[in-house]
């Protein structure tokens, strides 16, 4: 198969398991809290801490959530499924460099990916 089918049907499919995740998240949300009074005043300040617990800031927690097939833990999966898709093609892109043995360019992705792991383990 060629790479570069591979990596544009890969970013195909992590948008669109990312926006289902997301959207099956929202549906639960709406289900649990739709028929709760809206009250304005309370989104006028974001204050995330008070919002949601921090559960749902680390990747047990989120994980977590999306088992327990909670709302916010869904949709917290979905952005997750987006974040990782763009690192997925980094790494794609990586293995057709060193397959077409383009040194140069190998090198700078797998900087780029060295960066993107360090700041995501947050070393």
């Amino acid at each position: 198969m060629d790479i570069q089918l591979l990596i544009s049907r890969t970013l195909r499919w992590g948008v669109t398991a990312a926006s289902l995740v997301a959207f099956v998240g929202g549906a639960l949300y709406l289900a649990q809290h739709g028929s709760e009074p809206f009250d304005l005043a309370q989104y006028r300040q974001f204050s995330y801490a008070a919002a949601h617990s921090a559960d749902y800031t680390t990747l047990p927690g989120i994980l977590q959530g999306f088992s327990r097939f909670t709302a916010v833990g869904w949709i917290q999966t979905g952005v997750l499924v987006l974040i990782l898709t763009p690192i997925l093609r980094v790494l794609l892109s990586f293995f057709d460099f060193l397959k077409e043995r383009d040194w140069l360019y190998a090198v700078i992705t797998a900087l780029v990916l060295a960066v993107i792991v360090s700041n995501s383990l947050s070393l």
